[in-house]
């Protein structure tokens, strides 16, 4: 890996032969952000936490590194979610803040309080690929350790949590899986 800086780049770049994301549209998405918050969300499109946790680059060969890149995009969810609460606080007052982060918290924890095994669908199809049941269950278990009893536990456990692969029905499906996921961190974005 090059880890040498390009010029006026960002972010370190992989080898010439290794693919990272496209630098391109990376810079492109920074750039838009950056100016959507300087400008308190009076020009352009607007951008929300929720865009900056589910962007994705093309690869590129000779690419910006990924892991740079959603570093920074995991600390940019986080200035962006924490702008949202202060702006509906603002707005509305900190019960109605605090009555969106419950009525989250209470469907994200029905779904954990379901029995391990059970707690997501299996996928329709016999040979798709699918999420470790245990691996799955042992995050929901320390997700309900932090909502419930103060467990710590940091968001980015959350978003750079990997389970190993399983097959059909052995597992649990993993758009339902990563759904959740988005919620919860989502939330915990917004709690801390």
């Amino acid at each position: 890996m090059d880890g040498a800086r390009n010029g006026s780049s960002p972010f370190a770049r992989v080898g010439r032969r290794d693919f990272g994301y496209s630098p391109r549209q990376v810079d492109r998405f920074l750039t838009e952000a950056r100016t959507y918050y300087n400008s308190d969300g009076a020009d352009g499109d607007p951008i929300t936490s929720s865009d900056v946790r589910t962007m994705a680059f093309d690869p590129a060969r000779g690419g910006y590194e990924p892991q740079a890149v959603d570093a920074a995009l995991d600390r940019l969810e986080d200035v962006f979610a924490q702008r949202e609460r202060d702006a509906l606080i603002d707005s509305n007052g900190e019960e109605a803040w605090l009555m969106q982060i419950g009525r989250i918290s209470a469907v994200l924890r029905s779904r954990l309080h379901r029995p391990p095994g059970e707690r997501f669908r299996r996928p329709s199809r016999r040979n798709s690929p699918s999420y470790n049941i245990d691996d799955v269950d042992a995050l929901c278990n320390e997700l309900l350790g932090y909502f419930e009893n103060d467990m710590p536990l940091s968001v980015d456990v959350v978003r750079r949590a990997v389970f190993r692969e399983a097959v059909g029905e052995e597992g649990y499906e993993e758009t339902q899986v990563d759904a959740f996921l988005d919620r919860v961190v989502q939330l915990m974005a917004a709690i801390d």
